[in-house]
């Protein structure tokens, strides 16, 4: 009952700020507008810093969790929450200014950077002694490296990698309605329902879960398509830095979150590549992610939207009764799963679009013909 009653709560405060939260953006012009970039396919001036409305939730919610439930803090210590909460609340003071501003890249990375460098500093993660390896023996990464006078832990350096490759996935996810908080949720319940697995048995990671999971349905109502506010940099970077912060809590539980993931961050890791591969800036935006190759060959955004949910739901939920060796598996079949997608919708494309020189670049062709 407790997980339900805090639930609504998220939920039901996710849905009265979300309006607020709107109306603040209107206010103060934080606007998305539509312009001739490919990635902009609204067509009219959308209100950004949604993802205040899910941090707003979130922080009463689990401020209300701490006060009523009276969580064990010998298992999850209080600085943990507090350091959840101080970096959620950096990626919304970030998000803020370059949904406002369009900061750069050079200084829109440090917002993430902090908040990941807050978790490291607040111990989640850090003196992971091992990680799991299917094949055999745990793989021991207790160890700490020396610089100068300083010493660095291998586990937080690995928790601040993997917090910001899981931001820097969500944010470059958000691309259609309802994508990026659609997937996040699916990964919140995921690991909601991990922390209920008797192998695990986390209670109070559970409820934090679900408490997330609430504030990003009742955000998902305003935000699935078609959408009247989107997310932002802020909200954006907090999916993923609360799924990331989630699976480390639950004890390095990365494949889960990899299997919940897999499809966006693979899709990102070939963006990537192949914008370093043309000399491009990795984090200039374009038309090469899977969403948008599924819309170009004739998806609407709700297909789109729904078949990557399905993926991942499939591939998370399936993940929750998998060991080790079953989560590798799953893994590699989720790696064929994200090859025959993008080998399938450029075929179609190339079938639909014969005139097309690139097998590879009709994203950005199809881009400069709609102009």
């Amino acid at each position: 009952m407790s997980y339900i009653l805090f639930f609504l709560l998220a939920l039901g405060l996710s849905l009265l700020l979300t309006p607020l939260v709107k109306r603040l953006a209107f206010k103060f012009k934080v606007l998305d507008h539509p312009s001739a970039a490919p990635r902009k396919i609204h067509s009219s001036p959308m209100p950004l810093l949604g993802g205040l409305a899910v941090f707003g939730a979130f922080l009463i919610t689990i401020t209300a969790y701490i006060l009523i439930a009276k969580p064990d803090f010998n298992i999850v210590p209080l600085k943990f929450f507090l350091g959840v909460l101080l970096g959620g609340a950096v990626l919304m003071i970030g998000g803020f200014f370059d949904d406002k501003y369009n900061l750069s890249p050079k200084i829109s990375w440090l917002f993430p950077a902090l908040a990941s460098f807050i978790i490291v500093l607040s111990g989640i993660g850090v003196g992971i002694k091992y990680i799991s390896n299917p094949f055999g023996a745990p793989i021991g990464i207790d160890r700490s490296l020396e610089i100068g006078n300083w010493k660095l832990e291998i586990s937080a350096l690995l928790v601040w990698f993997w917090l910001m490759g899981m931001i820097y996935t969500t944010k470059f996810l958000d691309g259609l309605d309802g994508l990026t908080s659609g997937i996040a949720l699916v990964g919140g319940l995921t690991l909601f329902a991990l922390s209920l697995n008797e192998r695990v048995s986390q209670p109070i990671t559970a409820s934090i879960a679900i408490i997330f999971a609430g504030a990003l349905l009742g955000f998902l109502i305003y935000n699935f398509h078609p959408a009247s506010i989107f997310l932002g940099e802020g909200g954006s970077t907090f999916a993923g830095f609360m799924l990331g912060v989630l699976a480390i809590i639950l004890g390095a539980k990365i494949a889960t979150a990899l299997l919940v993931m897999g499809i966006p961050i693979l899709d990102v890791a070939w963006v990537i590549v192949r914008r370093l591969f043309y000399r491009s800036s990795p984090f200039e935006g374009d038309r090469r992610h899977l969403h948008y190759r599924l819309l170009d060959i004739g998806f609407s955004q709700k297909q789109a939207v729904l078949t990557l949910y399905g993926i991942s739901a499939v591939f998370g939920f399936t993940a929750v009764f998998l060991q080790s060796f079953g989560k590798l598996i799953a893994l590699v079949l989720l790696f064929c799963v994200m090859i025959f997608l993008a080998i399938a919708t450029v075929m179609v494309y190339k079938r639909q679009h014969p005139h097309i020189p690139d097998l590879f670049d009709y994203a950005d062709i199809d881009a400069k013909d709609k102009k």
